[in-house]
């Protein structure tokens, strides 16, 4: 049982560190390419929707409820409220719609 802890652990300290210390350690100088400097800056945005978008889906009873929350969240977004507000707006509208279909 140590020993399988401690494999995992080594394994898990190599795959989180390494990514991290090897760009630190590999490159110097700042990234001059409009290409690689304007990929990663959306890196982090683009990981965050592929694992936020399905959770939507299914957090909520119903896939239609769960769709006009991410709609209203993208329209208010979109029209740049602040984050509590797109939050609260979406998660309301989660729960009316959710109360509608319940009474349908």
């Amino acid at each position: 049982m140590h020993d399988t802890f401690l494999t995992y652990l080594i394994l898990m300290v190599l795959s989180t560190y390494l990514i991290r210390a090897i760009p630190f350690a590999a490159i110097k100088n700042k990234i001059e390419n409009r290409f690689l400097s304007s990929f990663l800056y959306y890196i982090p945005y683009a990981v965050l929707t592929a694992m936020t978008i399905p959770a939507i889906f299914t957090a909520t009873g119903s896939v239609i409820s769960a769709a006009a929350g991410l709609i209203v969240a993208i329209i208010l977004a979109i029209k740049n409220h602040s984050l509590t507000t797109v939050a609260l707006a979406a998660c309301f509208t989660v729960y009316i719609t959710e109360l509608i279909i319940t009474l349908l």
